[in-house]
């Protein structure tokens, strides 16, 4: 399951997306958002995404991971627009007969994700905002390759 959303984010349900009779294990990551950034106060986030890429980009994460490691089931939800502190803007859920694989496919799709995939973060302080990440290793005319379009 993935899932790119404007509503908020519900974990135990994108938990239950990965539940599997052979699964061992479960894990469950949130993303969630924090009341500071080194010595600053944020207010709220505000999230923007490049659609349909980031639809396909992240389906293109969820692949990987099944292809890494040994696993039953992959969720990946990510939330858009204005965010308050403490709401969650990431879910990703794994699960796998043992949990080293769900571990470790969990902690690749958190960097995979900043890396690949285009969605921004801006961050609200008292006095203005600033935006967060620049997906610096992301290159659209491979993206472009990889989901059936034209480099030119």
């Amino acid at each position: 399951m993935i899932e790119i959303t404007h509503e908020p984010l519900d974990a135990e349900a994108v938990t239950w997306k990965v539940l599997h009779d052979a699964a061992g294990a479960v894990v469950t990551f949130l993303g969630v958002t924090r009341d500071h950034t080194g010595d600053r106060k944020v207010l709220f986030l505000e999230y923007e995404a490049y659609r349909p890429m980031a639809d396909q980009q992240l389906a293109r994460v969820a692949e990987e991971m099944m292809e890494r490691w040994d696993l039953k089931g992959v969720a990946i939800a990510h939330r858009l627009g204005r965010l308050e502190i403490g709401e969650p803007s990431l879910v990703v859920a794994t699960s796998s007969a043992h949990r080293k694989d769900a571990y470790e496919a969990s902690e690749y799709s958190i960097s995979r994700i900043k890396q690949i995939v285009p969605i921004w973060k801006k961050e609200f302080f008292e006095g203005g905002g600033v935006w967060v990440g620049s997906q610096e290793e992301f290159d659209p005319l491979a993206a472009s390759s990889y989901i059936g379009g034209d480099s030119n």
